[in-house]
């Protein structure tokens, strides 16, 4: 390990060391087995073990041994996801930003928070500071209220329990009644604008991605300096961007 182990959590590490023991030959594991092959006392295994299985990242057998739990799962299924949805966007971003001239974004919901999982940038576009795996304030943003607007009344009442609205320009939209309003009209209309609420002189539209199962997956947006975005090319904008959709769900539906 290369990091000083000074700045890193040392029970994460005794954690992960732990989770490293289930391999394909040793499945199971009772406490007192692992504590002498990882190296821990037996207090301390137990310790991170039960805290693991109460997370869901491990699980008791009928044996009462410790078994790789459904949350690891979970999780190895949402970075498959992740890396398909990422694969079959890659041409279609790419043919959206060189007709709209603009960056796109591809993004999902991860944590509250907007995922970048992919990004193409137009040679003539405004230059977005933004990363593909980073995360961004999803209430303000384009792609983010599109992912929010599809979102469950349990699902939205639990978001903004544990997100803290905060104004990030003078345009962004603070209150929880404003921003279900919004959210209720795109899911009518099939688009979000972000007018200057994350960054100010800037303008982003974003879509929706679903899958076969008409279940939003997604979401694409366009953006561009306030100066270029006009509200009468909206439909252009979107016309291009919902050709892009089309590609990919196509992509998605021939997946196996």
């Amino acid at each position: 390990m290369k990091e000083d182990t000074k700045e890193l959590n040392l029970s994460v590490i005794k954690a992960f060391k732990i989770l490293d023991e289930f391999t394909s030959g040793q499945q199971e594991w009772g406490v007192r087995e692992l504590a002498k092959k990882a190296g821990y006392n037996k207090t301390t295994t137990y310790r991170l073990l039960s805290t693991m299985e109460a997370l869901g990242v491990l699980q008791k057998n009928k044996s009462d041994k410790y078994i790789l739990g459904l949350k690891l799962f979970e999780l190895g299924n949402l970075v498959s996801i992740h890396k398909s949805l990422r694969y079959f966007s890659g041409i279609p971003l790419d043919k959206i930003a060189k007709e709209i001239n603009e960056t796109i974004h591809f993004g999902v919901l991860d944590n509250n928070k907007v995922l970048y999982l992919n990004k193409a940038e137009s040679l003539q576009g405004l230059k977005v500071s933004t990363q593909i795996g980073s995360s961004q304030s999803a209430y303000c943003s384009a792609l983010g209220k599109v992912l929010l607007a599809y979102l469950s009344e349990d699902e939205l009442s639990k978001y903004f329990k544990e997100v803290k609205l905060t104004a990030r320009t003078t345009n962004t939209i603070t209150n929880e009644e404003m921003l279900r309003t919004t959210f209720k009209k795109i899911r009518t209309q099939q688009y979000a604008l972000d007018m200057e609420e994350l960054e100010l002189g800037l303008i982003c539209i974003a879509i929706p991605v679903f899958n076969q199962q008409n279940q939003l997956v997604a979401s694409i947006s366009a953006s561009g300096p306030s100066s270029r975005f006009k509200a009468e090319n909206i439909n252009s904008y979107l016309s291009i961007l919902q050709k892009g959709r089309r590609e990919i769900e196509a992509k998605l539906s021939d997946y196996k």
